[in-house]
Parts: structure tokens; C-alpha cells; sequence
């Protein structure tokens, strides 16, 4: 079940937050500095993260019920895209932000080593135990101490589809891998190709990679690779490889085939299916695919766009693939008592609430009242990624170094666009991913 009873350091984290004291022993700022004493008046909390658009505009909000909690000012800094570069570069001008959000594991692991991080207060740290799976834990924890509160996630294993599409071709959502391509064959020979991929968009394809991998070899392998602990040559990627090039190989499941995939973006991708010309039945990412269906093409989650569980791969298990946004504390930072309350604030249900209620969010809280999303294909979302647990698997390409799993042009995405243009050797992609990665993670 998705709510559960609080626990009672979750209960003492609530009275914390509503009398501002000291209350079951934790930190002296509570969970958000207390509404009543305004303690952290006259302090400027910077925060610093790459979103833009609504993403940040909605994220403010998070940020003003904070002041308004604590009487503490906050500004936001968009970083773009490579956060590492922007916060390493502010820590040596002297003008580093007090907390940042950090959308990758790996960024967070670099931060951690370079000795850039606050650990979490006990306050936060007991809200991170009772509040949320231990996968979420482990992903924040470096060398044993947690550093990474995770409050924004992404569920990437969510398939969006028109319902349209699917009632004209006569066919309903697949339960299996299997049947999702048998389902395409059906929608295509309808008139309407399958799916529409983002192939110019390499970080789309590691997605397509990690769902068939870590349903078809399993979450210990999963965990395995991602390390590099296994090598990229292995039997199991050679055959995630192979199941995933039947697809790719299929012109008649792509729209446009694999050249018109590799011409496709992201919001382009989404787009071929929800927009005024469908060129797709349906179309893989995450649950933010229901953000530009809605916002962009006027969608009605539910009813003209809806989504299914990417489905289980060979008789193993449906994956759930996440990704994620982890707030932590900079030692540089010049307002370290407010930074870390609004650590303990953001661990909270009501922290995350603010944004569910504004939309285009899912949180890992477990706490979250599901009434907080605005509609019920959200919650669904939400509910399949709390019920999870600690099967979840984080982004494996955010878990890697940049320079294979982050940058455009080169490592990993580079070489499964090439797959996308041409899968008919898969060892051969296998053994190029493995000399990528053994150079990035060597270095």
C-alpha cells in the first residue's frame, strides 16, 4: 500500500515541524526551523540545480513555503545541464550555493569524494529512514555516510500510448515484452507504425537499454553493471542487446525506420504520438512524457493519453528504472544552519506535497498523501514507484561517469545511436561499450 502508519520518528518529526523545538531529540532546527520562532530570518538560502521552465517555477514554490515556514530568504541558480562544472567552478570564485540539487548519482559520488559535502543532519537521516525505501538511501550514501536526500523522481519505466490508436487497431496494453511487439506488429499493420523513438537523443536509448537489461538479467547483475564490476561483454548484455535490436531492426515498428529515429528528439519523439498529425501509436520514457502530452498538445491524462508498466522481458520481472534529483549541503556554502534545515524539510510529505499538488512531479516519500497529485494516472505512477520498494534501480547511465553514461557524442550514447542505425552485430556494440567504459571509469 502506498500510505502507510507513520512511525514514531515520523510523528516526532511532525511536532518538530509544528513547534519549532527540539522535540525526540533531534537537531535544533527542526525539519524546516519551526513556523512559529521564524528562526532562520534575516538568512538567504541559495539552491542551485539545472531546472528551467516550470520545472524551476514549480520547485520556487517548494522554496517559498520554506521562507514562509522559516522566515529565511531563497534564491534559485540554474546550473544548465552540467552541474559539475557550474558548482565546481562557484566553490573556487568563493560564491558556491548553500544546497544543490544533485539529478545524478555519479555527480553526487564526485561531489562526495572531492570532499565538497555536508553529511545529512540525524534529524534528516531519521525522516530518510522512516520516509522512504532504503534503495534511496543507498544511492545518497557515500563510504557510509549519507549525503543525498532524494525529493524529485522520475519513473522510467512507464510506456505511453493513444488510446485512440490502440481501440482502431483493435488491441489492448500488453502484459509482456513479447506481446508488446506482437501489440506493434497489430497497431503498424493498422496503418499507424508502433513507436516512436528518440534515437537523436542517446540518453533515450540507454533507457530502452536498462529496462530490458535489468528485467532480463535481474537487479544483482543490474547493480553488477552499473558498477563495472561486470564487464559490458558480458553474455547478459550481448543478449539485452540482441532483444533490444529486434526491435530496432524492425522498420515497420519504427515511424520513419531507424533514419527517422535517429532524427527524432525527445519532445519530438512525444510529439509523433500526442500531436495534431499522429505518426505513432506509442512512444517509451518516463512518466514526464505526460507533462508535454498535457502541456504542449492540450492531452487529457487518462483519456487521450495513458501509459502501461513496461512490461516483464522473458518471463523475468517488470523492471521499474528511476531517476532522480538529491538535494545536498556544500561545506562552502555560507548559510550552512539554513541549508541544512531545508534538508529536513524537503525529507517531509509536506515539503513534497507542495509540488505534487503543482504537477509534473512524483516523490519517493512513502509518506506522500497520493490525494497530493492531481490526477489519478499520477497517483498510479506514484503508487507503482512506492510499491517498488527496494527493487528500484536508478538510472544506470546517472550512475556512471560522464564521460560514458552523460555526454552527448561519445560513450554510451553515441554508440547505441550507432546500434539504433545498424543492430545486426550486437557482441560487436557489446565490445565497444566495454572499451568506452573501462576508459571512463579508469579515469
Amino acid at each position: 500500500m502506498m500510505m502507510r502508519r507513520r512511525t514514531a520518528v515520523a510523528g516526532c518529526t511532525a511536532i518538530a515541524l509544528a513547534l519549532g523545538a527540539t522535540a525526540c531529540g533531534g537537531d535544533p532546527v527542526a525539519a524546516g526551523g519551526g513556523s512559529g520562532g521564524k528562526e532562520l530570518g534575516g538568512q538567504t538560502l541559495t539552491v542551485a540545480g539545472v531546472w528551467s521552465g516550470a520545472e524551476q517555477k514549480n520547485f520556487q514554490k517548494v522554496l517559498d513555503a520554506f521562507g514562509e515556514k522559516t522566515g529565511a530568504k531563497t534564491q534559485f541558480v540554474s546550473t544548465g545541464d552540467n552541474v559539475s562544472t557550474v558548482v565546481g567552478s562557484k566553490i573556487e570564485g568563493g560564491n558556491a550555493p548553500d544546497v544543490v540539487m544533485v539529478p545524478q548519482v555519479g555527480v553526487l559520488q564526485q561531489f562526495a569524494k572531492q570532499n565538497w559535502l555536508k553529511p545529512l543532519s540525524k534529524t534528516a537521516q531519521q525522516s530518510v529512514d522512516a520516509n522512504y525505501a532504503s534503495v534511496w538511501k543507498s544511492y545518497g550514501t557515500v563510504d557510509g555516510s549519507l549525503y543525498g536526500l532524494y525529493f524529485k523522481a522520475a519513473h522510467k519505466s512507464t510506456v505511453w500510448y493513444s488510446p485512440t490508436a490502440y481501440e482502431q487497431a483493435g488491441v489492448k496494453p500488453p502484459k509482456s515484452y513479447e506481446e508488446m511487439l506482437t501489440t506493434g506488429q497489430a497497431l503498424s499493420d493498422s496503418g499507424l507504425p508502433a513507436f516512436s523513438v528518440a534515437g537523436e537523443d542517446g540518453w533515450t536509448l540507454t533507457d530502452w537499454f536498462e529496462n530490458i537489461y535489468l528485467s532480463q538479467a535481474g537487479p544483482e547483475k543490474y547493480d553488477q553493471l552499473a558498477a563495472h564490476k561486470i564487464k559490458w561483454t558480458d553474455p547478459t548484455v550481448v543478449k539485452a542487446l540482441t532483444t533490444l535490436g529486434t526491435l530496432f531492426s524492425d522498420k515497420k515498428l519504427i515511424a520513419g525506420g531507424q533514419k527517422g529515429a535517429l532524427g527524432t528528439d525527445f519532445p519530438g519523439s512525444v510529439e509523433k504520438v500526442f500531436g495534431p498529425d499522429p505518426e505513432a501509436a506509442m512512444v517509451y520514457e518516463g512518466d514526464f512524457v505526460a507533462g508535454i502530452a498535457k502541456d504542449q498538445f492540450g492531452k487529457k491524462i487518462g483519456e487521450d493519453a495513458a501509459f502501461f508498466p513496461f512490461p516483464a522481458v522473458a518471463g523475468g520481472k517488470a523492471p521499474v528504472v528511476s531517476g532522480g534529483d538529491a538535494a545536498v549541503v556544500l561545506k562552502d556554502g555560507r548559510n550552512p544552519k539554513a541549508a541544512m534545515a531545508f534538508l529536513e524539510y524537503l525529507a517531509t510529505p509536506e515539503a513534497a506535497a507542495v509540488w505534487a499538488e503543482a504537477g509534473g512531479f512524483l516523490s519517493p516519500n512513502k509518506e506522500l498523501d497520493p490525494a497530493s497529485y492531481g490526477d489519478d494516472t499520477l497517483r498510479e505512477t506514484a503508487k507503482s514507484l512506492i510499491d517498488a520498494g527496494d527493487s528500484v534501480r536508478f538510472d544506470m547511465s546517472d550512475q556512471a561517469p560522464a564521460a560514458f553514461g552523460g555526454t552527448k557524442g561519445m560513450g554510451e550514447w553515441k554508440l547505441l545511436q550507432d546500434f539504433l542505425r545498424d543492430p545486426s552485430d550486437p557482441a560487436a556494440t557489446a565490445a565497444g561499450l566495454e572499451a568506452a567504459a573501462a576508459k571512463a571509469y579508469k579515469g
